[in-house]
């Protein structure tokens, strides 16, 4: 039998508290989770051992101060807004027939969920991403515990070249990369996909291949979120 999943299509909601969500249902509940969601705010979004002085560029985000998160998983420094999608897995650690590892939740989501919807593209995961060709549209982080593990990916509709200015390139970057200006290595899924909505009905299309979905309760994710748990997801300072 297939695993039961609670997916949750939120409305458009801002990271900070997507995250903090996200964080509770890690920590505190024992079911599965997928949450999408669009249309946050715009945020400078870091991993959690993520250093300011290193990935934000002061004088151009003294320009456009967005708020600086800090989120408990790992992973790299991205600048999201409302054409960012977003999704995220949070299973018990025998849901699906892989070891509970960075790689391995990298390697299945992409074949299994991510691969099937671009058919004759050179779609590809490249170290911690998903790019078509050497672009980057979809950037990825985990959390693991003993138990229970979180993959979230943070995938790029559009983007404003704007607000990737705010951003340094980091002291390390994927080999694949080679230095390439952020406009050079960033691509949009909107120039592949007609539509945002049938994106997300294609995936959801493929979760039901590995899941047994079943609709969650938002009220129920905001009441899991007050129970007493480890909480590192904040707003930081610059």
């Amino acid at each position: 039998m297939k695993p039961v999943l609670h997916l949750l299509k939120l409305p458009p909601t801002p990271i900070l508290q997507q995250l903090q969500w996200e964080e509770a249902l890690l920590r505190v509940d024992k079911r599965n989770w997928c949450l999408f969601n669009h249309g946050s705010p715009p945020a400078i979004v870091m991993g959690i051992s993520g250093q300011v002085g290193e990935v934000i560029a002061r004088k151009c985000w003294e320009q456009c101060p967005l708020p600086l998160i800090r989120r408990f998983s790992g992973g790299g420094t991205v600048v999201v807004d409302q054409e960012t999608l977003f999704v995220t897995l949070i299973c018990q650690a025998d849901a699906l027939p892989i070891p509970p590892f960075p790689r391995s939740l990298m390697q299945w989501t992409a074949e299994h969920l991510y691969r099937p919807l671009f058919h004759s593209l050179p779609f590809q995961l490249r170290e911690s991403d998903y790019t078509l060709g050497q672009r980057k549209w979809g950037g990825n982080a985990q959390s693991i515990l003993k138990g229970r593990w979180l993959h979230h990916s943070s995938l790029l509709w559009d983007y404003r070249s704007e607000y990737m200015d705010l951003l340094l390139l980091p002291p390390k970057t994927p080999v694949y990369r080679q230095q390439r200006s952020h406009l050079d290595f960033l691509c949009r899924l909107r120039d592949h996909w007609a539509d945002k909505s049938f994106f997300e009905s294609e995936l959801m299309g493929q979760l039901s291949k590995h899941f047994t979905l079943v609709e969650g309760e938002r009220g129920e994710m905001e009441e899991i979120a007050t129970l007493p748990h480890r909480k590192v997801t904040h707003i930081e300072q610059v």
